[in-house]
């Protein structure tokens, strides 16, 4: 008896699928090439980095202020969706011009190889191996969903067959059988997902010596004293006096947290100085005598935002250091390089006038986590970090601003970056609803390295003084609260701050860029 031809092929969209499924097959080798090469750097991060790189400043900054701590995952999230609709275009061209996919996705190698040659934390070798590995990975992957998914190849059952039909298995389907497609496709995927995640726990595993590995910081030789009771306003909701580690703002380029050997690692001192020199990692701990609370602020943070935290950090004094490299009289720039290449500068004069000025081994009591800069990173009180806060720094550099420009500067921002007199509502939230009678309006207020001298809170236009906790430092945000008999409608809440030298923050609204927000904090509450 005769059957009529079955058609079994995959469909239409299958070398969209095929195209996916070799791009994740690409992208799981080079995470495990990163893992197993000494020094090596997966393809998607080496670009990723390019990419931040290659981004222009106001993009950036509108990432920042709109995502916050989250622009990475933001922009991971991106370059995935990226690599899942570039595969399927490139599936679909390659099921019509076989030739497309080698060359595909060797260009796309070679532009990995490119972003690795270019990244300075990783080895030449390492930046190779990834990308071809990975290429040809994707080729043979690419290359066999292919060839299950053509029309051409599809196999109609034959002309006789026996009483019982059956299905033939994924191992023994003829090419362009959607079952041994399918059965492909899953394998692909299964495989490239464990061997992405295989890839990410060894490089993990190969992390250098860590925070976690360092002994016990030593003791400083004058220890700040705890916060007095009066420094920390008892008011649920309001920012503590010292921000935790792990709730610490984190703002910076990097893509991925540099790995860094701290048993090798060395800061150099470089560019207008009689004595070049560096110092290992080890001799920084020996030498970290310094306490100081310093609260950072970052240059994209909006008014009322929450890019800024406080913290008590240990470390060696910059002028000391300087000192021993013997700054040249006509030098006005410290450059602070990080592993990465990234560059912030800043005036020597901040070095040398009083402020806090550090290079920083230790944060809130323990060594520095690995996202805040472990081994070692600048912190100089009363700069925006885009200036002056340089983690995982790996050389200081002194030279001139008529000769350099650190990384924001080519990018829009201002070459100097002192942070401006800035205050907070912390409590209530905006659109708060909230019961007549005493109400406790609650905050934090900053001046860099000039402390805060009043705050003033306005209820709809009507400015009052408001208490202030005790001053932690002079570099240190702080708290402040008014208790308001609140009567029932709707009001505006309104702060500002006056530093230590006598100037109220500025009231006129002005964007971050390019120097720093300005303007008065503001919440709206109804009281029933």
């Amino acid at each position: 008896m005769s059957r009529s031809p079955i058609d079994v092929r995959p469909g239409r969209a299958a070398p969209a699928v095929a195209g996916t499924l070799a791009a994740a097959a690409a992208l799981a080798t080079t995470e495990l090439a990163a893992g197993l090469v000494p020094g090596g750097k997966s393809l998607f991060v080496a670009v990723g980095d390019a990419v931040i790189e290659m981004t222009p400043g106001p993009v950036v900054t509108f990432a920042i202020e709109t995502f916050g701590s989250a622009n990475r995952l933001v922009l991971l999230t991106s370059m995935l969706l990226g690599i899942v609709i570039a595969g399927g275009f490139i599936g679909v061209w390659a099921s019509k011009r076989s030739w497309i996919g080698p060359v595909a996705l060797s260009v796309i190698a070679v532009l990995g190889m490119a972003a690795g040659l270019a990244d300075p934390l990783v080895r030449p070798a390492a930046a190779m191996i990834g990308p071809i590995a990975g290429a040809v990975v994707g080729v043979a992957v690419l290359q066999r969903l292919l060839r299950l998914s053509s029309p051409q190849l599809a196999t109609s059952a034959p002309a006789t067959s026996p009483a019982v039909d059956s299905e033939p298995s994924p191992t023994d389907a003829p090419a362009g059988s959607r079952r041994a497609f399918l059965g492909w496709a899953a394998t692909a995927a299964g495989a490239a997902a464990m061997v992405a995640v295989g890839g990410r726990l060894l490089q993990q595993r190969s992390v250098p010596a860590s925070a976690a590995g360092v002994a016990d910081l030593p003791t400083p030789s004058n220890p700040l004293p705890e916060p007095s009771a009066g420094a920390s306003l008892d008011v649920e909701g309001l920012s503590p006096l010292i921000t935790p580690t792990e709730d610490f703002y984190r703002i910076d380029t990097a893509f991925t947290v540099p790995r860094v050997d701290a048993d090798e690692h060395t800061v150099r001192f470089t560019g207008m100085v009689e004595t070049p020199f560096e110092i290992s990692y080890a001799e920084l701990l020996d030498r970290a005598d310094t306490e100081v609370d310093v609260t950072l602020a970052c240059v994209s943070n909006e008014v009322g935002g929450r890019l800024v935290g406080n913290a008590r950090w240990l470390g060696v004094p910059l002028t000391e250091l300087l000192d021993q490299a013997g700054v040249h009289d006509t030098a006005d720039q410290v450059v602070g390089r990080a592993v990465d290449g990234w560059t912030a500068g800043f005036p020597v004069e901040a070095a040398y006038d009083g402020r806090p000025a550090i290079l920083a081994v230790g944060m809130n009591g323990e060594p520095l986590p690995p996202k805040h800069g472990f081994p070692v990173r600048l912190v100089v009180a009363g700069l925006y970090g885009y200036v002056s806060d340089t983690k995982w720094l790996d050389e200081v550099e002194l030279t001139t601003f008529e000769a350099f420009d650190a990384y924001w500067v080519p990018r829009g921002w201002s070459q100097l970056g002192p942070i401006k007199t800035q205050s907070r509502i912390d409590v209530p939230r905006d659109g708060s609803r909230v019961s007549a009678g005493p109400l406790a309006i609650a905050g934090v207020a900053w001046a860099g390295e000039r402390g805060i001298a009043t705050v003033e809170l306005a209820v709809d236009d009507d400015w009052r003084s408001a208490e202030l906790g005790d001053e932690l430092s002079e570099s240190s945000w702080r708290q402040w609260l008014y208790r308001w008999d609140a009567v029932p409608g709707d009001h505006v809440l309104r702060v500002r701050a006056t530093d230590g030298n006598g100037v109220t923050q500025e009231a006129e609204v002005a964007p971050p860029q390019p120097d720093g927000a300005t303007g008065y904090h503001a919440i709206r509450v109804t009281v029933t």
